[in-house]
């Protein structure tokens, strides 16, 4: 039987807890056969990114093309773009219709806070490729920054969940974080969709092992979409997963800052 094929676009954590290694582990885990363009390649471990070396947009497009020339892509996913020619080249492969069930994160900023996105490519996310996405997954800090604006309340979340719908995709996750001040008891996405707003809840996980919780929740709603499940289901399966992967991963020690989930905490190995 052949499995369903996702894509992820993004870049590459040498450290492999984030970026397409977090990507591809959370396809295998979820049973979808994972394919990759790597947009950059970073210099990073759990403590921070000591440098990224970008790739030119050409050859991204050269991955992408060279997958979907190939194998049956039906859902796409992306992360760290880096550059403001790669956001647009990969907008125009939306645009063309070339990008299925696609999922953006619009990654910016590291979990340690170092920046993985040009300041120039933030306003071509806006104008091009947020409006070809079926799913957008921007934590409260991208949310800020492509809103302009600050988020500190859960209404706050909701708002800008809405204004982001307005600029176009079919679906908003505005996924919750610490600077959200009431709702610090457990771990709260604002979901936009087709004019409604509702809210996936789960426990808040206390750990400092959350490296790759964004990429791990948009790799696990693009591998539902590539297995033809809808939106819905699609962001309800990935929320479980991501709490799940949090858990298990609770109880390890890598690294010597922020380190990773357990993306096979269903392995023989985890029980």
């Amino acid at each position: 039987m052949t499995p369903p094929v996702a894509l992820t676009i993004a870049g590459s954590d040498s450290s492999g807890g984030a970026g397409i290694q977090a990507d591809l582990k959370t396809f295998a885990a979820l049973g979808v056969f994972g394919t990759s363009a790597v947009t950059a390649l970073t210099a990073q471990n759990t403590s921070g990114v000591r440098g990224v070396h970008p790739v030119p947009a050409e050859f991204v497009i050269a991955q992408v093309d060279a997958v979907l020339d190939d194998l049956p892509v039906t859902a796409v996913k992306t992360g760290m773009l880096a550059t403001a020619d790669v956001v647009r080249a990969v907008a125009d492969l939306a645009a063309a219709g070339r990008l299925p069930g696609l999922v953006v994160d619009p990654v910016m900023v590291a979990s340690s806070g170092d920046p993985l996105l040009e300041p120039q490519a933030e306003r071509l996310y806006l104008e091009a490729l947020l409006p070809q996405a079926t799913v957008i997954t921007p934590n409260v800090r991208e949310a800020e920054v492509l809103l302009d604006t600050s988020i500190r309340t859960l209404t706050e979340q909701r708002e800008a969940a809405r204004a982001l719908g307005a600029l176009g995709p079919s679906t908003v996750v505005v996924k919750g974080g610490h600077p959200v001040t009431d709702s610090a008891d457990a771990a709260v996405d604002v979901v936009w969709n087709d004019g409604s707003v509702y809210e996936l809840r789960g426990p808040r996980i206390d750990t400092g092992n959350n490296h790759g919780t964004g990429c791990t929740f948009a790799a696990a709603t693009a591998a539902a979409l590539a297995m033809g499940r809808d939106v819905h289901g699609a962001l309800a399966g990935a929320k479980n997963f991501v709490s799940d992967a949090l858990a298990a991963g609770a109880a390890w020690r890598l690294g010597q800052g922020h380190g990773p989930l357990d993306h096979f905490f269903s392995s023989p190995r985890s029980r």
